[in-house]
């Protein structure tokens, strides 16, 4: 709602400030025709006074029998001092080029003197004219003035408001397009936070009330009686337990990525034989399932400097994510080659794939990629946060091909050496 009631009033500020801006531009406009206007009268004037002060002077000269006989518009008009006058009006408006003027009879649309070739049509039906009948009576005649880019003229002159009126009106909007996002972003954090929590209850509930019972079962008389179901409900805790202690591990483990105090200490390790080791572990799940881990290691050297938990974790994640996104027979195929100063080791999978919608966030941090009708997918959203925090920690980088319903590939880029082996050696 407030979002709504925000965007309504945002959009009342941008129509009103557009309004403004459109009225601002039309009395310029007006103020320019009159300020033409009285500049042409002016022009008028100033020819009426050289011209009677011509006549006297004339008169005078030639005693009172003399009479002057005006024949034609060029007799009252100098196209010298025209062309001057015409520029020193202009010039109060800043303006040098680009316009035509002329005197004109109407009658005819004849021209007589002035600066109008090419111009003709405009000054013609121009707008900015003035009589010249207190000059010359006989005729029509019209002194015009055209601007045949006037609304560049006009934007010109008021550029400097336009432009800060501009930069106002982006900051406004700028600034509301990033409150409303960071809002929806808040939103959508509260809630990833709000499955977390629900998640992570989950995922320790289950354990506890595991442990609770078995630690039930080991009161019973009957079952202290007999060795061999002690060691079974004491396994069970010890491996709920673990379960636990991996999950706030994880947890944990977050926490100190956040805080930028992750601790890396690299040393050489043979990715083939972590690999190796992780997919006979997860060999013995999967077989429950009818799945398999098949593996390609044709990388020529396997041997690179990292932290060997932190990698270590990486595979765990990612053979860990393919086994839980593909609900039944899983297909998991992991294959590794040399490239350029490093090593590629790609993690694919036939799951439920991902869509090009969710590929750029899936690697969030709380971030889980919605299951449809499959419910059981277990986790807090952080693995492939850590995964490409951990990767590009190293100096790597992680890349996902994936097509919805289609399963998914991860390509993990290592480097053989660590980039920052020199200072984590000293510190050594």
């Amino acid at each position: 709602m407030i979002i709504i009631v925000a965007t309504i009033s945002l959009l009342g500020i941008v129509f009103t400030q557009l309004y403004w801006m459109r009225n601002a531009i039309i009395m310029k406009e007006e103020q320019f025709d009159e300020s033409v206007r009285i500049g042409l009268k002016s022009v008028v004037n100033q020819l009426m006074e050289h011209y009677n002060d011509s006549t006297l002077q004339k008169i005078r000269s030639e005693g009172p029998e003399c009479v002057i006989e005006k024949t034609d518009i060029k007799d009252v008009i100098n196209a010298e001092q025209l062309d001057s006058l015409i520029q020193a009006e202009l010039a109060c408006f800043r303006i040098e080029q680009d316009y035509g003027y002329g005197v004109i009879n109407k009658a005819n649309d004849r021209f007589f003197m002035g600066k109008y070739e090419g111009f003709r049509l405009g000054l013609i039906d121009s707008k900015h004219a003035v009589s010249l009948s207190m000059l010359y009576e006989p005729g029509d005649y019209w002194l015009a003035v055209w601007f045949p880019n006037q609304q560049n003229i006009i934007l010109k002159q008021m550029i400097l408001m336009l432009i800060l009126s501009g930069f106002f009106l982006l900051i406004v909007i700028s600034s509301f397009s990033f409150t409303i996002y960071r809002l929806i972003m808040q939103k959508k954090l509260s809630q990833m936070k709000s499955d977390f929590v629900n998640n992570m209850t989950h995922e320790f509930k289950t354990p506890i009330s595991t442990i609770s019972l078995a630690g039930e079962m080991l009161l019973n008389p009957n079952i202290q009686k007999a060795p061999e179901k002690i060691s079974k409900y004491s396994r069970v805790i010890i491996d709920e337990n673990a379960r636990m202690q991996s999950q706030v591990e994880r947890v944990l483990q977050i926490a100190i990525l956040d805080k930028g105090e992750t601790k890396v200490r690299p040393k050489e390790i043979d990715v083939h034989k972590i690999i190796h080791r992780m997919v006979d572990n997860f060999n013995l799940h999967l077989k429950k399932r009818n799945g398999i881990i098949l593996t390609q290691l044709n990388a020529a050297t396997s041997v690179i400097y990292a932290d060997k938990m932190h990698f270590t974790n990486i595979v765990n994640n990612m053979i860990d994510n393919a086994a839980k996104y593909t609900p039944e027979y899983p297909r998991i195929i992991i294959t590794t080659k040399n490239i350029k100063n490093g090593i590629l080791i790609s993690f694919e999978d036939n799951g439920i794939g991902i869509s090009h919608e969710n590929q750029k966030n899936i690697f969030k941090k709380l971030y889980r990629v919605p299951t449809g009708n499959l419910h059981d997918v277990k986790g807090f959203g952080l693995g492939l946060y850590y995964v490409k925090t951990m990767v590009e920690e190293h100096g790597g980088n992680i890349k996902l091909h994936s097509e919805l319903g289609k399963g998914s590939k991860f390509e993990i880029y290592l480097p053989f050496k660590y980039k920052n082996l020199v200072n984590h050696e000293e510190e050594d």
